[in-house]
């Protein structure tokens, strides 16, 4: 079994300035992420690479052990390029250079460094077991439900609930739904050999994780994080 570990960071933010690079708790957020995928790669004899446009990242990632010559093309590095293109064009690279074919490609990311080996190893099994499935992510229990809780104006000024079923009373009798976290996805190659450019598939699977896992999309965000790594405040071991 072949397995591609990819790691994606743009160089520069326009929520948090070089928020990849940037410490969390004495470390740079890369870095959480690294020593994961350095784990999952030593115990399955997997390859790691990493995609980025920015030499300081790069040069970063290096000093926590991921080497990489690989730099993401200029048209893949833009705010307007999507990820799994990204992924497929490093995917390609790798498989060329070392002249092998991957069955699993598992892409991490940065912003959401809350996982351990032992999710990466659950999802992966969970996906192994269905054979028509493209893909699995990650995923945390919803704080709203769009079934229940959610709502979205209309054009008449008027707002609706997001999913009307009829009368729900309470969010226990809605359905489940959850939150996309964005730490981490597996695909299938016949994901990428199929050509979707989104994570979301009909034949998509999902991880629910066991513990707290969130991605940071502004400066609270980050602030919290890092409370939690200061305070050991984590249900799991990062």
């Amino acid at each position: 079994m072949n397995i591609l570990i990819t790691i994606c960071a743009r160089g520069g933010s326009k929520g948090i300035t070089n928020k990849n690079i940037r410490p969390l708790n004495g470390v740079p957020l890369i870095a959480y992420t690294i020593k994961t995928g350095l784990q999952f790669a030593e115990k399955y004899k997997a390859d790691f690479s990493l995609s980025t446009d920015s030499e300081e990242i790069q040069t970063i990632a290096a000093k926590y052990g991921l080497l990489s010559n690989y730099q993401r093309p200029i048209e893949l590095a833009s705010d307007t390029a999507g990820k799994i293109s990204a992924i497929r064009h490093l995917m390609n690279f790798e498989e060329e250079r070392l002249c092998k074919h991957y069955d699993f490609i598992i892409d991490m990311d940065v912003t959401s460094p809350l996982r351990n080996l032992n999710d990466l190893e659950c999802a992966l099994i969970q996906l192994q077991k269905h054979n028509n499935a493209l893909n699995i992510f990650s995923v945390s229990p919803a704080s709203h439900n769009p079934y229940f809780n959610m709502v979205e104006m209309k054009d008449n000024g008027y707002v609706y609930v997001v999913k009307n079923l009829g009368e729900i009373k309470s969010r226990q009798d809605a359905p489940k739904v959850f939150d996309m976290n964005a730490s981490f996805y597996i695909f299938k190659k016949v994901f990428f050999k199929e050509g979707w450019e989104i994570a979301t598939t009909d034949r998509s699977l999902i991880y629910i994780m066991p513990h707290i896992c969130f991605d940071i999309d502004n400066p609270i965000d980050f602030m919290f994080m890092e409370i939690l790594l200061k305070k050991r405040l984590l249900d799991f071991e990062l």
